[in-house]
C-alpha cells in the first residue's frame, strides 16, 4: 500500500510511504518522500479542476518515454509520439491511453500526450476508470516532478530518484494500491 499524505485538503504537498503485510502485519519499507500534489489540493471532483483525487485507488501498468529501467515486476511500456491520453469528456475514449498516428486536434478536444520529460517514467492511478464517468477526472499518474514544491494538475509528483524506487518495489502479485488522504 502506497500512502500519500497531505497536511490539508488544500495542500499541494504531501509525504508518500510504502508499506507491506507480512503475516498479517503492516511493515513500513519507506516513508518521509516529499511529492507534489494538485496545485488545489485534494480531492478531485470534476475535470480540469487541479485536484488529486483522494481515496483508494489501485495501481496500475508503468510507462516512460525510455526504456525499460531494469528491476520491475509492474508492467512497462515504452511511450512514442502517437502515444496520448484522452481527458475529453465527449469522446468515447475518455480517460483512456489512445495511440494514433493521426493529428490529435482533429479528434479530441483535450488529451495529454505521453511523450514528455514528466512522464520519463510515470505509473497509472487507476481513477475513475472502470467505467470511466465523463468529467469526473482523468490521466492521473505517479510521475517524476518539475521540482520540489512545484505542484501538478492533479497528478502525484516525486523525485526520479524516488519514482524509480517505487516502481522497483511494486509487485503486482500483491495487488498495489495508493491511499491518498490527509495526515493525522
Amino acid at each position: 500500500m502506497v500512502v500519500v499524505e497531505a497536511k490539508s485538503v488544500n495542500s499541494c504537498t504531501g509525504q508518500l510511504s510504502l508499506h507491506q503485510k507480512i503475516d498479517g502485519q503492516w511493515t513500513t519499507v519507506f516513508s518521509g518522500i516529499p511529492v507534489t500534489l494538485g496545485s488545489n489540493g485534494i480531492g478531485k471532483t470534476r475535470e480540469g479542476d487541479g485536484r488529486t483525487p483522494s481515496g483508494i485507488y489501485k495501481l496500475g501498468s508503468g510507462f516512460g518515454t525510455t526504456a525499460n529501467p531494469g528491476g520491475l515486476l509492474i508492467s512497462y511500456t515504452r511511450t512514442t509520439k502517437q502515444d496520448f491520453w484522452i481527458n475529453d469528456p465527449l469522446s468515447l475514449q475518455y480517460n483512456q491511453w489512445v495511440s494514433y498516428a493521426g493529428n490529435p486536434n482533429q479528434r479530441w478536444k483535450s488529451y495529454e500526450r505521453l511523450q514528455q520529460p514528466l512522464y520519463k517514467y510515470a505509473i497509472v492511478l487507476r481513477y475513475n476508470d472502470d467505467p470511466p464517468v465523463p468529467g469526473k477526472g482523468s490521466a492521473i499518474f505517479l510521475h517524476i516532478w518539475r521540482g520540489q514544491g512545484k505542484p501538478t494538475a492533479g497528478c502525484i509528483a516525486m523525485s526520479e530518484q524516488h519514482l524509480l524506487k517505487l516502481m522497483r518495489l511494486l509487485d503486482p502479485a500483491l495487488s498495489p494500491a495508493i491511499a491518498i488522504g490527509i495526515s493525522g
